[in-house]
């Protein structure tokens, strides 16, 4: 089997990653081009004794620490973090994006970030107290599952920001988000009266621009390549510390969303 063949499967995990890692759809998957372009032009340099999916993850994290061009502002978007990259440090933000989001044991966080992975505790816990730090905001939740949706309210009061509300409809979506303004949105999108969280999500972004995270048990809905896809978007069933990160990231890029196509 080639090597591009080996490592195509988890792509879209890389694609997941850069996205929270830059904050914006566009410049994550240019930083993926150019991650396998440099795998393509140097097949030496993908890493031997690791597993396809860390190798490659190792491949993007050295080309992303080792250009200064991801501290430029550009079309792209990566700008946006530029403010808030001074007060978090680089390495504990990718520790924690690995390990929570991507699931990556702390052996492998350790052997992609080439660090010992008895640090790798460390550096998660540190990129939680710096995000923590940074801000705290008003949070929506687009749920109709009442388990699912006080979940996530404990998350977000862990997390010490606050819940202005939890709605089951696109009605009641829209009528939350005009009078308390959220700073955030958590949305499903399949809501309880058959109404859509895409459309309740466009509805509201379309009167006041905020961070969506989109938490489904249909990812693919969202992910296909035709328009504008979710820099955040997290698949049930979900674990308290993918949200965390994604909450985290999200407000750490102040990255305001855009209309998502049904």
């Amino acid at each position: 089997m080639t090597l591009a063949a080996t490592i195509a499967p988890f792509l879209p995990f890389l694609r997941r990653f850069a996205r929270a890692l830059t904050g914006s759809q566009p410049a994550g998957d240019e930083w993926v081009e150019a991650s396998l372009r440099d795998v393509v032009d140097d097949p030496d340099r993908f890493p031997v004794g690791m597993s396809p999916k860390a190798g490659l993850f190792r491949v993007f994290v050295e080309i992303w620490n080792g250009s200064p061009a991801r501290m430029r502002r550009g079309p792209a978007g990566i700008g946006i973090a530029d403010r808030n990259l001074k007060t978090l440090t680089p390495l504990p933000r990718q520790a924690f994006l690995l390990a929570s989001v991507e699931g990556f044991s702390h052996d492998d966080v350790g052997l992609i970030l080439d660090v010992a992975p008895e640090s790798v505790a460390d550096l998660v816990t540190a990129a939680n107290q710096e995000i923590a730090l940074q801000m705290s905001t008003n949070v929506l939740v687009i749920e109709d599952e009442p388990l699912i949706a006080f979940e996530l309210e404990q998350i977000v009061e862990e997390l010490g920001h606050r819940l202005v509300g939890v709605a089951r409809t696109l009605n009641e979506a829209t009528g939350l988000a005009a009078s308390k303004h959220p700073g955030l949105i958590l949305a499903d999108i399949q809501l309880a009266d058959g109404s859509s969280g895409i459309d309740a999500v466009n509805a509201i972004l379309s009167a006041s621009p905020a961070p969506v995270i989109f938490i489904t048990a249909f990812p693919i809905l969202l992910l296909t390549g035709k328009g504008p896809e979710p820099a955040f978007l997290i698949a049930k069933p979900f674990t308290p510390d993918a949200v965390k990160a994604a909450v985290s990231q999200a407000l750490f890029f102040d990255k305001k969303a855009v209309p998502y196509g049904a």
